[in-house]
């Protein structure tokens, strides 16, 4: 919901830092792999009970994540490309909970583990839509700039980043804030679920 008014916000300022970085010969692969590496540190930070550095390690993560595609624009997109993007944000984004889990087992453990399930019904439904949307030839009109067919949700990029965020600053509350995300992952998953369904259910 957030990533589309937010990607219309702040895309002017991606275009010029990623033809500042164009010029200095920097590669979206480069800064794709960089940003999974602040988002690793991140969750390391979290682990050792860092949450105010994790969080501005997050940040500069997901603001790589933006950069690499605004770069791959203004150059050329690959699917090497894409499929890099996509499989490092997955691992991102389950080693924020994995960290908060290591951080304290006994409180935060259940909590993650449903969180944990969660992403994987919101990330498998995302890709099972998107490879069968381009077997179909289907292109999203919503993303059209994306790598692959982009299937939006409740919980998109930006959700997450929000509920990573109030993770990292009430770290004390990470329980009921991972229950409460994985809830609206589950809408997301059941909503997905019911366009696969209608997208699907006639033979191509």
């Amino acid at each position: 919901m957030l990533d589309r008014p937010a990607q219309a916000l702040i895309a002017p300022a991606l275009q010029a830092a990623g033809r500042l970085l164009v010029r200095r010969g920097v590669g979206a692969d480069t800064i794709t792999w960089a940003g999974f590496a602040l988002g690793l540190a991140g969750a390391a930070c979290i682990a050792l009970h860092q949450p105010l550095a994790a969080l501005a390690l997050i940040l500069a993560s997901r603001l790589c994540d933006g950069l690499d595609g605004a770069v791959a624009r203004l150059t050329a997109p690959t699917d090497r490309g894409a499929f890099l993007d996509i499989t490092l944000d997955f691992l991102f984004y389950a080693s924020i909970p994995l960290a908060f889990a290591l951080a304290d087992p006994a409180a935060n453990a259940l909590a993650a583990a449903v969180l944990l399930a969660a992403f994987i019904g919101t990330g498998s439904s995302f890709l099972a839509f998107a490879v069968l949307a381009e077997r179909r030839g289907l292109r999203s009109l919503a993303y059209p700039s994306k790598g692959l067919y982009y299937l939006g949700g409740l919980t998109e990029a930006g959700e997450t980043l929000v509920c990573f965020t109030a993770m990292c600053l009430w770290p004390q509350a990470f329980a009921p804030l991972a229950v409460g995300f994985a809830a609206l992952c589950g809408l997301t998953l059941l909503a997905r679920l019911r366009a696969g369904w209608l997208a699907f259910g006639v033979r191509a």
